[in-house]
């Protein structure tokens, strides 16, 4: 017990150690006109400019700054489908894959364009090396920078010094050029060091110690392992995901990848403490994601030692605790902690599967999905956050008969009603669709198991879409048109609906004049707002999902109990 609690301190200390000076450099990055950093970037940047043919780099409002987006995303969506449609007619394809079916690659791109990074398909045997290089690699850079780019862009609404929200051009190519790119490089290198492939060839035969020949699937592994992660992405090269040697062969190379997927998020508090020149709120987004996350890794873990209460009757318990989906090689320290971790940064990339948890183990990632805002993924969880938090003060202003503020900015009906819109999405995204795949056999056809888990298993294939994770309870048959057509709608409205209602409140907000601050004015930079923005978080996740989950992972647990 000792030594797991170690475990996770450490891993915890390494977070809070990168964390810091990476929010410190995203702050030079995206805060300061001019910077040291120019000097090497700006060349490269200046390439992309020209020939994207992009002519002014001038702020905008948050309409243009909308706009532009989602022009970029639709433009990468279109080359995507065009890559996977026709992938066996280009180089480096292996014979045995043939192009992919329209409702399939229509899922996929909408997957990996959204940061979800869902996977219907088997890695190495459903795309082929250009498609994992051009498509799965190239998604991965631009849909992290999308996400980092609206976070930075809502920041600067916020900052007392902004006028503007920015131009998304300029935030998203710095995102790729400055941020991503250089930590890729970082990360893939360390893999590589550590036994992860990296290799233009699609496969290698070797002799087996009974004198079999057996073929292992290969390609780029380490290259797209680490913008994987640190793109809170997912999609993994091989089916197993982080689970196959190939792609996390050791403890050592596990932790580097959930310091990976957590640390761009982890950092964002802290570039936006130094943005709105109060370090001390970052402190508090900070400690608010840290403590609900403790909490839920506490439960995980105690949940998967404990192990399987229906094999323990019968005897068969271990001191290992529930080793089922689990590699030896992490056991259930590692595994908890990576499952905590992915969905709470929802990346979706796992160690373990996540079909196989026990029931509260389960619920666990489940509920991390459902909050969508315990770190989540790069930018966009910090958004969540902040939308909590702007609720928060508003119902904090309505105890005191105050008109709430937050930072020097009064809180008006328009932006109140923008983000009830988002927060009233995210639940219905997940809950209305389950409800319909239960009505009808194109739905529960796929389902594997009975009882109890089959609710988890429909619940969790929603949930992990709407909040962009991509992991799933694998024991679904989700490769149909109805699954593939109702999972990619939800990703799409689960990622640009938030994104769109947060911009439009970034837009208001910044045209809005600073509000001095009295002795009367509610203060958002202390334990005791972090205290009601937890309450405020767990209460509204609470009310809306809890039936839901007394009908899947609790009743579960219950009835095996």
């Amino acid at each position: 017990m000792g030594y797991t609690i170690l475990q996770f301190l450490i891993v915890i200390a390494l977070l809070i150690a990168i964390a810091l000076p990476l929010g410190r450099y995203l702050h030079l990055v995206f805060f300061k006109e001019s910077s040291k950093l120019d000097r090497f970037f700006w060349p490269i940047e200046k390439i992309i400019y020209r020939i994207s043919g992009i002519q002014s780099l001038e702020a905008t409002g948050w309409k243009k700054y909308a706009f532009s987006l989602l022009s970029v995303n639709a433009a990468l969506l279109g080359i995507s489908y065009l890559v996977l449609r026709f992938q066996k007619y280009l180089p480096l394809h292996s014979t045995k894959i043939d192009n992919m079916e329209p409702t399939l690659t229509f899922n996929t791109v909408v997957s990996f364009m959204t940061n979800t990074n869902l996977q219907h398909y088997s890695g190495e045997t459903g795309l082929s090396i250009l498609s994992q290089m051009i498509f799965v690699t190239m998604m991965m850079f631009t849909s992290a920078a999308t996400g980092i780019s609206v976070a930075m862009a809502i920041i600067r609404a916020l900052s007392k010094k902004g006028k503007t929200i920015g131009n998304f051009y300029q935030d998203f190519v710095k995102a790729n050029v400055r941020v991503l790119l250089p930590l890729s490089v970082l990360v893939t290198l360390c893999l590589v060091a550590l036994g992860v492939p990296q290799t233009f060839a699609s496969s290698t035969t070797v002799t087996t110690l009974e004198g079999k020949v057996q073929t292992f699937a290969l390609g780029p592994v380490a290259s797209l392992e680490s913008i994987k992660h640190l793109g809170t992405n997912g999609g993994g090269f091989f089916g197993a995901n982080s689970s196959h040697p190939f792609e996390n062969p050791n403890p050592l190379t596990s932790v580097i990848e959930m310091l990976s997927m957590w640390c761009i998020p982890a950092a964002i508090p802290f570039t936006y403490g130094l943005a709105v020149k109060n370090r001390k709120q970052g402190w508090v987004f900070f400690g608010t994601m840290l403590a609900i996350f403790l909490v839920l890794l506490s439960v995980e873990y105690y949940a998967e030692q404990a192990g399987n209460p229906a094999l323990n009757k019968l005897g068969f318990s271990s001191s290992q605790g529930n080793m089922e989906g689990k590699e030896v090689r992490f056991g259930t320290t590692l595994s908890s902690l990576f499952t905590t971790v992915t969905t709470s940064a929802t990346t979706g990339s796992v160690n373990n599967m996540h079909d196989t948890l026990t029931p509260i183990g389960g619920l666990v990632p489940l509920s991390l999905m459902m909050l969508n805002n315990v770190f989540g993924g790069d930018g966009v969880g910090f958004v969540n956050m902040l939308m909590y938090a702007i609720l928060a003060v508003f119902l904090a202003g309505l105890m005191v008969g105050r008109t709430p503020e937050f930072l020097g900015r009064k809180i008006e009906p328009r932006e109140l009603k923008l983000i009830v819109i988002a927060l009233l999405l995210h639940p219905f995204i997940i809950l209305a669709p389950s409800a319909i795949a239960f009505m009808t056999h194109l739905g529960t056809d796929a389902i594997s198991n009975p009882g109890f888990h089959a609710i988890s298993q429909v619940v969790y294939e929603y949930t992990s879409s709407a909040a962009n994770n991509g992991s799933g309870f694998e024991g679904l048959g989700d490769n149909t048109s109805f699954w593939n057509i109702s999972t990619g709608i939800v990703m799409l409205l689960g990622r640009y609906v938030s994104i769109i209602v947060m911009l439009a409140v970034a837009g208001s907000l910044v045209q809005k004049q600073p509000v001095p601050e009295t002795v009367g004015t509610f203060r958002t930079d202390n334990a005791t707002f972090g205290v009601i923005l937890i309450g405020t978080v767990l209460v509204i996740g609470a009310l809306t999902f809890f039936p839901v989950l007394v009908l899947g992972p609790i009743a579960e647990f219950l009835t095996i109990r």
